[in-house]
């Protein structure tokens, strides 16, 4: 008798993002209850290093992909979501589906046929640019760093165009069950579809932990930290040019480090134009956390221990993205009992530092480098916020995690 399935379709698995580990998540839900997970994904698959990434170990679960490389076009990938979806169903027995992309209506045809559930996860309701409901995605500061010039704005223009003609209708009619990431994209959802999702906030990786006594102020550099995969909606630009300039005049012997991803060429390229923007206003910059002597460190593909022996050091966490649908680079700082400081905008300003219970937060550069400078030089201000950090974020380690998405699944088995 072959094993009952539960698919977990990622567009691209090969990645430390938020995206991955919430996969990672469901994956290891649907084994506690009884399944064999079953990793899918369009591109193919390679999760070796998520015991790394993540503290997180799927290596030993089976996988179905079409065997494609990512080479460029990686959004398009979701679009072959669906086809990847139905030709596992067709091999595989599968009792439901974990989807963190707009579900097609292909595949909700197969698995009403089949008695398949579906459970989607949204970070962000892309489809809202196609269907209407919302702003436009020029004038969403998230996507417009990206895609509102030529070319990216025809790349993306027709991915929406593609996307309208394949994704189902309504999620809360198609689907059996609709989460989202936070209270910020859940309410965009509903002023869509005029329903809100179960909002099941993103786990802090297991081998990041929760520090219960995080390093004193007094025991802290004068660092300022970024972390995030290399984007431009990342605004790592932004801060190298209009932050950490007027914050040296304010903390001297301020530091600031970039930690980001690059495994695809756009990210690459990013990484290279945010050092190139630091070497010509004339900061010395190095791309190795082995030299002493740098002010500005812009780091890719760091290992995790070097990221969170970084951050223990560090005094303050900086988010520059406008609009960001979570923030999971946020909550892993905040667990390491760093003060952060976020846009007023997206899911870290809402669902993370709770509009400034939990954190700072700021709208323009004068703003962010004034919170900034005061958490880097008071130390009842950083003490207070950092003690506020570590309350919030011991609600979003793995376990519960897991025993909340257990729960929600098992209603709908």
């Amino acid at each position: 008798m072959r094993a009952l399935h539960a698919l977990i379709s990622h567009h691209y698995w090969n990645r430390a993002g938020g995206g991955e580990i919430v996969c990672a998540g469901f994956a290891k839900v649907f084994d506690v209850l009884g399944f064999t997970p079953l990793l899918v994904s369009p591109i193919r698959i390679d999760v070796s290093r998520y015991s790394e990434w993540f503290g997180v170990n799927i290596s030993a679960y089976p996988t179905f992909d079409l065997g494609f490389e990512l080479k460029a076009f990686g959004m398009y990938t979701r679009l072959l979501e669906g086809l990847a979806i139905n030709k596992a169903l067709k091999k595989f027995d599968v009792k439901i589906v974990f989807k963190d992309n707009p579900v097609p209506k292909s595949v909700v045809s197969v698995a009403k046929r089949s008695r398949v559930r579906l459970v989607e996860y949204i970070h962000f309701p892309v489809e809202v640019f196609a269907r209407g409901g919302w702003v436009k995605f020029e004038d969403d500061p998230y996507h417009a760093q990206r895609y509102s010039r030529f070319p990216m704005n025809i790349y993306f223009k027709l991915y929406l165009s593609l996307l309208s003609k394949i994704v189902r209708d309504n999620p809360f009619t198609d689907l059996d069950l609709v989460l989202a990431n936070s209270e910020w994209s859940a309410n965009i959802v509903k002023s869509v579809y005029g329903e809100k999702p179960v909002v099941l906030n993103p786990p802090i990786p297991p081998n990041v932990g929760v520090v219960e006594n995080p390093k004193a102020f007094e025991a802290r550099e004068d660092i300022v930290v970024m972390i995030g995969r290399f984007g431009v909606e990342k605004r790592y630009h932004w801060v190298v040019q209009e932050i950490f300039p007027r914050l040296k005049k304010v903390v001297n012997n301020v530091k600031l480090y970039v930690f980001g991803s690059s495994t695809t060429k756009s990210s690459r390229d990013y990484y290279k134009r945010v050092v190139s923007t630091a070497l010509k206003l004339g900061l010395k910059v190095s791309t190795s956390v082995d030299d002493g002597n740098a002010e500005v460190y812009i780091i890719e593909n760091a290992p995790r221990a070097t990221i969170i022996s970084v951050m223990d050091r560090a005094k303050v966490f900086l988010h520059a993205t406008i609009n960001e649908h979570w923030g999971v680079a946020v909550s892993e700082a905040m667990a390491r009992g760093l003060s952060v400081v976020v846009h007023k905008s997206g899911g870290p300003w809402s669902d993370l530092v709770m509009e400034g219970v939990h954190g700072l937060g700021y709208t323009t550069a004068e703003e962010a480098v004034e919170v900034i400078s005061k958490l880097l030089t008071d130390s009842s201000t950083w003490s207070y916020y950092s003690g506020k950090a570590v309350e919030r974020v011991k609600g979003l380690i793995f376990n519960k995690f897991i025993e909340k998405a257990i729960q929600l699944i098992k209603k709908i088995l």
